[in-house]
C-alpha cells in the first residue's frame, strides 16, 4: 500500500498508508489531549471532518474547540440529531427540509400538520439526550444522485429530492448517525457524545425556500455549545437581550410607534424619538462637515429609466417597489441614493483640480422586504441610509479610505462602540471592471487598513460585482455583532453614467466611486443604540435629559419660571406637577430612564436653587440653575468628544 505524508501546521510530517481517515493521522501527530479538542480539520480552504479519507501528500490546519468553526460544525451536527429525534417520535408522517447552522445556533424545517408545542419541545430534547449518550457515529458516503433520490423518494422526502434534482450533479453526499440519513455536505463531528449542551428555544413558520407561493414549514430554533457553563451563560445573554428588545423599550419610551393602518415596516416617530433621531443627525452632518463633506438632498421618486441605466432594474429589481405613472411616465421609489448623486455630479463639468468631492446625504429609500423578515428598527421597508459618495482619481484613492476609516471609527467611538471586526472582500467570480482596477483597489483597501493598524479578516470572492468592500460589524454590550458600516469601491456605475473628469493632461478620464455608509441607516443604528444602552442613553444624546418635580403645588410657579430658563438655555426639560407623591414621580423618571431628577421644595424656591437626583439614586442638593445649565452643557460637549 502506498504511503503518503501528512504534516499538521508547524509539525514535522509523518508517512502513513494513503486511504487513511484525518483521525487515523490526527491519532499518530497530536497528544490524546489535543486530538480531544480537534473537531475537525482544514485542508486548502476546505473543512474535512474526522471520517474523511487522505489519499496524498496533505499540510492540515486544526479547528479545535473554541473557534467558530468548531462551534458551527457542533450546531449543524445538533441539528441533524434534533431531525432524527422528531423523525422518531413523530413517524414517517413528518417531512424533513433543511437544517443548517446559523449563527448564535442552528434551525430544522419541517412539514406537519400539527403544530409544535413546548411540550413537544420537551419530548424532542429527552429524545436528543438519548441519542447522543448513544455516541453514534456521523458516517458520510457519497452516493449517484439517482440513487439518492430513489431512497428519498421511497421515504416520502419530497423536499430532498427537489434538493437534489437542483444540484444537478451526478453524485451527493449523504450523513448518517443511527437510523437517520439526510442529505448534507457536512462537516460533522466525530459522534454525538461530542455533543454537551443544547436547547430547544422556539419555533417559527418559514416558508420553503423562502417563497410565499410555496409550503410553509415549521421551524425549530436551537442552539448548542461544547459544556453547560457556555450555555448557561447565552440563556442569560439571552434573557438579558429580551430586557433591552428595542421593540420593547421603544414603546416603553416613546419613541416610535408602527401600526397596520400605515403598514408593516414602516415606522412612525413620536416626539421623543424624533429629538433622538435630530440629535443623531446632528451630530452625523457636523462631523462629516468638519471633514469636508458637502450635503445634498435628493427626491424619492425617479424615473424607471433611471434604473435602468443604473442597472438597479436588472439586478435588484426584486427589492424595488412597482413603478407608478406620472404624466404617462413610470416612475420608481429609489432602492439607493447613489444615481442621484451621479446626477448632481454629471450636471457640471470636473477637472482634476476639483477631487475629490464628498457629497453625503441622509437620504430614505424603499426596499420590499417579506412580511416575516421584518423585524422593528432592524429590518423596514423604508429607511433613511447614512450615505455618502466620493468621487476621486487612482492616486487618491488610498487617502480616501484612509479618512473614511478615521470618521468612521471616530463616529461609532463616539456612540460608545469600540469593539468590532473587520472584513475584506475581494472580487467574486462575476464582476465589471479590469483586473488593473481591481488590484489596485484591493490594495488601497488592504493598506488602509493596515496603516491604521486595525485586524481584519478577508472574505475571498464576496465583494459586490462593481467592486471591492469592506464591513465593519460592531459589538454591543451583550457581545452580539451587527453589521453597519460598509465601504465600498465602484466601477460600475461611473461606467454606466459615462461620468469624467479633465485630468492634468487635458484628457478626459473616468473618476473613481467610493460608496460608504457608517451607522448603515439611521432606524437600524438607533434600534442597535436602544438595545446596547438598554434605553439608558447617554446624556448627549437622551431624548429627555432632566424633569422637574415639585413637592407641593406651592412650589409651582418656581417649576415653571426654571422649566423655562432651562429649555431655553437648550436643556431638554420635561415638567411634572402633578399632586401626586415625590417618590411616585421619581420612580415614574426612573423608569423613564431619565439622566436627571429636578426636586424642587420650599428651599430650593426660596435659594433659587435644584437639588439634583441622578439615575443611580445619588442626590445632589441646592444646586444654582446656572450651574446645572452648565453642567449639562460641559457633559453634552465631553459625550460628543468636543
Amino acid at each position: 500500500m502506498t504511503d503518503i505524508n501528512i504534516a499538521i501546521e508547524d509539525r514535522e510530517a509523518i508517512s502513513i498508508a494513503a486511504g487513511c481517515t484525518v483521525g487515523d493521522a490526527l491519532s499518530e501527530l497530536l497528544s490524546n489531549k489535543q486530538r480531544k479538542r480537534t473537531v475537525a480539520v482544514f485542508l486548502d480552504g476546505e473543512i474535512l471532518d474526522l471520517s474523511r479519507q487522505l489519499n496524498s501528500d496533505a499540510s492540515l490546519s486544526l479547528i479545535q474547540i473554541g473557534s467558530e468553526e468548531s462551534l458551527a460544525i457542533l450546531r449543524h451536527s445538533t441539528a441533524h440529531v434534533m431531525a432524527e429525534a422528531v423523525r422518531e417520535i413523530y413517524g414517517p408522517d413528518i417531512k424533513v427540509a433543511i437544517g443548517p447552522a446559523i449563527d448564535d445556533g442552528f434551525y430544522y424545517d419541517f412539514e406537519r400538520s400539527e403544530p409544535f408545542t413546548p411540550e413537544d419541545f420537551e419530548q424532542i430534547e429527552a429524545k436528543m439526550t438519548e441519542i447522543v449518550r448513544k455516541s453514534l457515529p456521523f458516517t458520510r458516503t457519497e452516493v449517484a444522485s439517482t440513487e439518492a433520490i430513489s431512497r428519498f423518494e421511497a421515504e416520502g422526502e419530497k423536499y430532498k429530492v427537489e434538493l437534489i434534482q437542483e444540484l444537478d450533479t451526478d453524485t451527493v453526499t449523504l450523513y448518517q448517525q443511527g437510523e437517520c440519513t439526510d442529505l448534507c455536505r457536512g462537516p460533522h463531528l466525530p459522534n454525538t457524545s461530542w455533543i454537551k449542551a443544547f436547547k430547544l428555544q422556539r419555533v417559527a413558520g418559514a416558508y420553503w425556500r423562502g417563497d410565499e407561493k410555496n409550503a410553509m414549514l415549521q421551524r425549530i430554533y436551537g442552539t448548542a455549545f461544547f459544556d453547560k457553563k457556555a450555555l448557561k451563560k447565552y440563556s442569560n445573554a439571552l434573557e438579558e437581550a429580551k430586557l433591552r428588545d428595542h421593540r420593547k423599550l421603544g414603546k416603553e419610551l416613546q419613541l416610535f410607534t408602527m401600526q397596520d393602518e400605515i403598514g408593516p415596516g414602516l415606522i412612525l416617530w413620536q416626539p421623543k424619538g424624533a429629538i433622538l433621531r435630530k440629535l443623531i443627525e446632528d451630530y452625523w452632518k457636523d462631523a462629516h462637515y468638519k471633514n469636508d463633506y458637502e450635503l445634498l438632498y435628493t427626491p424619492h421618486i425617479a424615473r424607471q429609466d433611471l434604473w435602468k441605466t443604473s442597472g438597479h432594474l436588472d439586478f435588484y429589481g426584486e427589492n424595488m417597489y412597482s413603478g407608478m405613472d406620472i404624466d404617462d411616465v413610470c416612475y420608481q421609489l429609489k432602492p439607493m441614493n447613489c444615481p442621484f448623486h451621479i446626477g448632481i455630479y454629471n450636471s457640471n463639468k470636473h477637472s482634476y483640480r476639483d477631487f475629490p468631492i464628498r457629497w453625503c446625504e441622509l437620504g430614505t429609500v424603499y426596499r420590499y422586504e417579506r412580511a416575516g423578515a421584518l423585524h422593528g428598527l432592524l429590518r423596514v421597508r423604508g429607511f433613511t441610509q447614512d450615505d455618502a459618495h466620493i468621487f476621486c482619481m487612482p492616486n487618491q484613492l488610498e487617502d480616501e479610505i484612509f479618512n473614511i476609516l478615521d470618521l468612521n471609527l471616530e463616529i461609532l467611538s463616539t456612540f460608545g462602540f469600540d469593539q468590532y471586526d473587520i472584513y475584506l472582500s475581494t472580487r467574486p467570480e462575476k464582476y465589471v471592471g479590469t483586473d488593473e482596477n481591481w488590484g489596485q483597489s484591493t490594495e488601497a483597501l488592504k493598506l488602509a487598513l493596515e496603516k491604521k493598524g486595525l485586524e481584519y479578516k478577508l472574505d475571498p470572492g464576496e465583494g459586490v460585482f462593481y467592486g471591492p468592500k469592506i464591513d465593519i460589524k460592531i459589538k454591543d454590550q451583550l457581545g452580539r455583532s451587527w453589521q453597519c458600516s460598509t465601504i465600498q469601491i465602484d466601477f460600475n456605475l461611473p461606467e454606466r453614467f459615462k461620468m469624467t473628469y479633465t485630468g492634468s493632461d487635458n484628457q478626459e478620464h473616468q473618476p473613481i466611486m467610493i460608496h460608504r455608509a457608517l451607522m448603515g441607516s439611521l432606524e437600524r443604528f438607533i434600534g442597535i443604540l436602544i438595545e446596547h444602552y438598554a434605553g439608558v442613553f447617554p446624556l448627549w444624546f437622551a431624548p429627555t435629559q432632566a424633569r422637574i418635580m415639585n413637592i407641593t403645588d406651592d412650589q409651582a410657579g418656581y417649576c415653571e419660571e426654571v422649566y423655562r430658563k432651562l429649555r431655553k438655555a437648550g436643556v431638554r426639560i420635561e415638567k411634572d406637577l402633578r399632586n401626586e407623591k415625590l417618590n411616585y414621580k421619581i420612580r415614574e423618571a426612573q423608569m423613564a430612564k431619565i439622566p436627571y431628577m429636578l426636586i424642587i421644595g420650599d428651599k430650593e424656591k426660596d435659594n433659587n436653587t435644584v437639588t439634583v437626583r441622578l439615575r443611580n439614586g445619588k442626590n445632589i442638593a441646592d444646586i444654582p440653575i446656572d450651574h446645572f445649565i452648565k453642567k449639562v452643557a460641559d457633559e453634552c460637549l465631553e459625550g460628543r468628544g468636543i
